[in-house]
């Protein structure tokens, strides 16, 4: 048996730990570019919350507050530019995975310029990327212990990974406690990226008995957990559940990677008048996925529903749409038949990390039809 873990993150997990946000950055850097969305930090008050403690702790700070839901690279550019005018000499990331993906996408812009060619790519470990701080406000996407930034190149409407071992964060804060605000339909969607990267965990090829042990522990708390989430995030053991599963999803992310479902969503992206957020991108075509990719690691899928609480897998995923109020299907989300080849085209990364074999441009476009 031979297996790789990597994790060159430091993990600080807790609630009340956004205070410590600013000794942990100023081990990193003094002058500090918070990136994050338009409204939604401000509105709960983490923005305020980050910047004090940051300030407490002796970093300035510069904030780029113009990052969309779906980063574009011309948004990350201007970001960089930013930190170069103010001399910034580390990047925080505050937000959901978008925030964070941004991030990690400023650092890369700091080093080998403007990020909208690089899309698609896997850098070269370099080792003197400006480091980056993470914090995550949701419970789903695992930003914060990954080793790539998904960005839309708006020049090529291409919409697909940066990665490199470079990307990895310094830190990850993860505190559940701003998990509060979230609201409930943007809840369900990051629990459903959480639920995908615990089933893709244990059925990549890459998978190992370690990711498959870590996306167990995050099948269980969801399973338990998924249910509960609709009605929005007052207990705080429920946010600190989510905030563990999402961060066991990441750390197999890192190590497993990801099957068809990523690449699939990750091209919507080509489509610009739709925007489709991850999580519910992944829903629209999960169950087209799952019906080619069971038959093809039965035992897992079986263990994947036994720690969902039933015996079939479909059935029990069918029950987590439910449970979340998240839709299957690309019309439900704004795309059309019409669609198909542009998204077929446009799917970009490796497919071979799936549990179906072979897969080429029919299998991508039989899930895509067979998701209308």
């Amino acid at each position: 048996m031979i297996l790789d873990l990597h994790l060159p993150t430091a993990v600080v997990f807790g609630r009340n730990r956004l205070a410590e946000l600013g000794a942990q950055t100023k081990r990193h850097g003094g002058h500090a570019l918070l990136v994050t969305g338009r409204t939604a930090m401000r509105a709960n008050g983490a923005l305020e919350a980050a910047v004090t403690s940051l300030e407490g702790a002796g970093v300035r700070v510069t904030i780029a507050d113009t990052i969309s839901p779906d980063p574009l690279a011309s948004e990350v550019d201007a970001a960089a530019a930013s930190a170069r005018a103010a001399g910034c000499d580390v990047v925080v990331g505050l937000g959901g995975g978008s925030a964070i993906d941004a991030a990690k996408a400023v650092s890369v812009g700091l080093r080998h310029g403007p990020v909208g060619p690089l899309v698609g790519s896997t850098l070269p470990a370099t080792g003197d990327l400006t480091p980056v701080v993470a914090v995550p406000t949701t419970g789903g996407s695992g930003a914060e212990v990954t080793k790539g930034a998904i960005i839309t190149d708006d020049r090529r409407a291409l919409k697909s990974g940066i990665r490199g071992d470079d990307l990895f964060p310094r830190v990850a804060l993860i505190d559940p406690d701003l998990l509060l605000s979230v609201p409930a339909p943007v809840a369900s969607a990051a629990a459903f990226d959480a639920l995908a990267h615990a089933v893709e965990g244990s059925v990549a090829r890459r998978a190992s008995p370690i990711t498959r042990g870590l996306a167990a522990q995050a099948l269980e708390i969801l399973g338990r957990r998924l249910p509960e989430v609709r009605g929005g995030t007052s207990d705080p053991g429920l946010r600190e559940d989510l905030a563990l599963a999402a961060l066991l999803g990441g750390i197999n992310v890192a190590n497993a990677s990801t099957c068809l479902p990523h690449r699939l969503q990750q091209a919507m992206g080509s489509v610009p008048r739709v925007r489709v957020s991850h999580g519910d991108g992944l829903a629209a075509v999960y169950p087209a996925w799952l019906r080619l990719a069971v038959p093809h690691a039965e035992a897992e899928f079986a263990d994947i529903a036994r720690l969902l609480g039933g015996s079939d897998p479909h059935e029990r995923i069918a029950a987590v749409y439910d449970a979340l109020g998240v839709q299957a299907g690309l019309i439900p989300h704004g795309l059309r038949a019409m669609d198909v080849d542009t998204l077929v085209e446009a799917v970009a990364g490796n497919t071979d990390n799936d549990p179906v074999p072979d897969i080429g441009r029919d299998t991508i476009r039989a899930v895509y039809e067979g998701s209308l």
